[in-house]
């Protein structure tokens, strides 16, 4: 028996000097750093690394529009680089560079995937920016739920932020904004990346913004979910086809089974179910989409939110008259609000430009939003802290 028990002190030692070891090698670098005077460093123990850069949005774009790089240094195996300027209030992205192959940082448990991407995140805090932080205010719920689409012929998945006190408020009904990703996303990217439940949380605090249900959506219609979410397990994501698809009836596409999302939701949430209390937005594919469900459905939505995309008009004249005669129709009821918004460098400019000379020369009124930079999250969030306080006001 005290042999036994002298073996389990010695385990319990050695476990101990390990994870203080563990703890000590992790203290020993911080990265990223922010400095008080809002540079950033980062830090990597890489002794025999022969190169170490890193690669990120908080660094100037190159000449073709790809992320910055910069070199870090060495000193006794540690790697490390100082931003040159005091970084703006801003979420960043950035990975590192060993020897050319991408990895994430080590000592920076904060990730966030975008499509088949993981960055590393970190946050300046100030300005705008404080809206994307978890702040001492009251909090939404967001939940991962499954719904029925009988268009489709499967169920499929939604993630939907319902406003701090919906729960306690049993009586109480809200209006709904549906909010849609882009190319290559998924129900996880407008809460992951665009910070979603962060932004309203803070917006209804501040008596910005109307308490609100958020439904985010997955356009991609041969997915049961995002990847690693579904039946098809743990599969890459990819901005195309992909191997977790299930076949869908011919014809059908996200804006014929959006009926279905609507559905699900107002038997399942407290609604107010009317044209005035109904909103979508969408970014790049989602803002395609915002456009189209919006004038094939002229009587659901009272608010339209589309960013960094546009209006297409097919060169088919048949499609051409039908697309025409829909706006004019959307138009007709008078919606409260169409809101367009684009970055000043997106590669969609000027394709929200010709929608934009459409509209005027249809007479048909929008309040516009131009920002800087182009086709990235850091705009798209913008818009959200915009968009969302414009709804539901009347």
């Amino acid at each position: 028996m005290k042999k036994l028990t002298l073996m389990i002190a010695a385990m319990l030692i050695c476990l101990s000097a390990a994870a203080q070891q563990s703890l000590q090698s992790r203290a020993a670098v911080k990265s990223p750093e922010i400095n008080p005077d809002k540079t950033v460093t980062f830090r990597l123990v890489a002794p025999k690394a022969v190169k170490v850069q890193v690669t990120g949005d908080f660094l100037p774009a190159g000449p073709n529009g790809q992320q910055g790089i910069a070199d870090l240094v060495e000193t006794d195996g540690v790697w490390a680089y100082t931003t040159e300027k005091p970084l703006d209030p801003e979420l960043y992205f950035y990975n590192f560079l060993v020897d050319g192959l991408k990895i994430n940082d080590p000592n920076n448990v904060h990730m966030i995937r975008d499509v088949a991407n993981v960055f590393n995140v970190f946050l300046i805090d100030g300005g705008r920016a404080d809206l994307y932080k978890v702040n001492d205010v009251p909090h939404g719920t967001v939940a991962r739920v499954w719904y029925d689409s009988p268009v489709v012929g499967f169920d499929r998945r939604l993630t939907i932020y319902t406003p701090p006190g919906y729960e306690q408020n049993p009586k109480a009904k809200y209006p709904v904004f549906y909010l849609f990703h882009g190319a290559g996303g998924d129900e996880e990217a407008r809460i992951a990346l665009g910070r979603t439940a962060q932004i309203m949380d803070n917006l209804i605090a501040q008596g910005k913004a109307k308490p609100m249900i958020v439904v985010m959506t997955n356009e991609n219609m041969n997915q049961e979910a995002a990847a690693g979410e579904s039946s098809f397990g743990f599969t890459q994501p990819s901005m195309g086809a992909s191997s977790a698809a299930r076949t869908i009836p011919q014809g059908v596409d996200f804006v014929k089974a959006f009926p279905d999302i609507q559905k699900y939701v107002e038997k399942n949430y407290r609604t107010i179910n009317k044209k005035s209390s109904r909103a979508v937005g969408g970014l790049s594919m989602g803002g395609f989409y915002t456009v189209s469900v919006s004038k094939e459905y002229p009587d659901t939505f009272d608010y339209m939110g589309v960013f960094s995309a546009g209006l297409s008009l097919s060169q088919d004249p048949a499609d051409k008259a039908k697309t025409e005669q829909q706006l004019a129709v959307q138009f007709s009821k008078n919606p409260k609000l169409y809101w367009i918004a684009i970055g000043r460098t997106d590669f969609l400019y000027d394709s929200t430009k010709s929608m934009r000379a459409y509209f005027d020369e249809k007479g048909y009124p929008y309040k516009y939003y131009e920002s800087g930079d182009g086709h990235i999250w850091r705009n798209w969030r913008i818009y959200l802290t915009e968009y969302a306080p414009l709804l539901f006001q009347d």
